[in-house]
């Protein structure tokens, strides 16, 4: 075997051909190579033959993967074609991806130690800057999600929206429901961005979803109903007794003021204590919160009475759908009645928002799978010790949620 294809196998060329090593700045390895007759002359965007512009800037080096502990370069000549779509670019090589100045092969490995570890330590390994590691992920991610149609088959699909940087900063994030993958994120937190996923979506595509789990916010439930015409819009279980929560605290909270002001200190003191054993289910309760929830129910109506209505709520989702139905008639009923504003409000709350409440006890789909996505990516960002850009954010999040992640070098998935 030559000596050449011995160099174009280290370093994973491809379709190059090496026509000379030598030792370059700091005893760095410089693999000197070209393209293969066949590979010439290409637009570096779309691969296509174009006729030739000019010789570029000269020659071009891209950092490769290292020799054991020696850098190594490849050098070649950077000529430019004039493409009909894309104009005056950079030719093709068949070792790195266009715009970039490091080898595919360091690329993929660079993207799959992002995926298992910080960036920090990705960028002390490879000897990189931070920075760089975002922009090699984005980057591989973009070339990824070009090859695979990711919003292929979709049908039940959940949206939601996860803070990631401080200053309310957030991203619109959609899951397949099937699958369990990422398959479209984006910055914003409002109905445009919700618009831009349902037009990448397309039209044909809209008209196959069949169910959308979200919470109640109306800037994601106005587009889907005005754009997708056959999706049942399920609201999320868990955001609805979220709310049945919320107005216990409230009145728990104008409970206890008013005893403070009344001077019941002690009363004051147990129902700031018994916050957990309201909140608590009742078989998680501890021996000691029992005890507080007994004293509410024996010292307090008002409160326990908020107290059933959020635990007679909750009940709503563990019975079928002809149950859940008259179950939720009678908690409507209840809560109308009860002389208790904050759940009053929350009757109305839910009387708009009914149909999607029943289609998610009847189709049995919460956005749990979108929450385990939100897990994720706060990981990944802590993991990452934050991002400048929300784009390689994005990528990374892609990369490891979406299965854009490429294999290491030379392995075979």
């Amino acid at each position: 075997m030559r000596s050449g294809r011995v160099w174009a196998r280290l370093l994973g060329l491809g379709a190059a051909v090496v026509e000379g090593v030598d030792f370059g700045d700091e005893g760095a390895v410089v693999v000197t190579a070209r393209p293969r007759w066949h590979l010439r002359d290409r637009c570096g965007v779309c691969g296509r033959p174009s006729p030739g512009f000019d010789l570029g800037a000269g020659r071009r080096r891209w950092r490769a993967l290292d020799l054991g502990t020696t850098l190594a370069y490849v050098e070649a000549d950077a000529p430019r074609v004039r493409c009909r779509e894309h104009g005056v670019v950079v030719c093709a090589v068949p070792w790195a991806r266009h715009g970039s100045r490091f080898t595919r092969s360091f690329e993929d490995q660079a993207c799959w130690l992002a995926v298992q570890c910080s960036k920090k330590a990705v960028a002390e390994l490879l000897r990189i800057a931070w920075r760089t590691v975002g922009a090699i992920c984005e980057r591989v991610a973009a070339e990824a999600g070009a090859e695979r149609d990711l919003l292929a088959d979709l049908r039940w699909i959940g949206i939601d929206e996860i803070s990631h940087r401080k200053g309310q900063r957030y991203l619109t994030v959609v899951v397949d429901h099937h699958t369990g993958r990422l398959v479209w994120a984006a910055a914003g937190r409002d109905r445009g961005t919700v618009e831009a996923f349902l037009n990448a979506l397309g039209p044909e595509r809209c008209a196959e979803l069949e169910l959308v789990s979200a919470d109640m916010a109306s800037w994601i439930s106005g587009p889907v109903a005005e754009r997708c015409p056959n999706a049942v819009r399920c609201v999320d279980p868990f955001h609805v007794v979220q709310l049945a929560t919320d107005a216990l605290d409230v009145v728990r909270r104008e409970v206890w003021n008013d005893a403070r002001k009344a001077g019941q200190t002690i009363l004051a003191r147990d129902l700031k204590g018994a916050r957990f054993a309201l909140w608590k289910n009742p078989e998680h309760l501890t021996h000691r919160q029992r005890g507080r929830l007994a004293t509410v129910q024996q010292t307090n109506q008002r409160l326990y009475r908020a107290y059933l209505l959020k635990r007679q709520l909750r009940a709503i989702y563990r019975v079928p759908i002809e149950h859940a139905a008259a179950l939720l008639d009678a908690w409507l009923a209840w809560a109308r009645r009860s002389r208790l504003e904050p759940f009053r409000k929350l009757a109305r709350t839910i009387s708009e928002q009914r149909p999607g409440i029943e289609a998610a006890i009847e189709h049995g789909l919460s956005n749990a799978r979108v929450e385990a996505i939100n897990t994720n990516i706060r990981l990944i960002t802590r993991r990452a010790f934050g991002f400048h850009s929300p784009d390689a954010l994005i990528a990374l999040a892609m990369l490891t949620l979406g299965g854009l992640c490429p294999p290491l070098p030379g392995r075979v998935t």
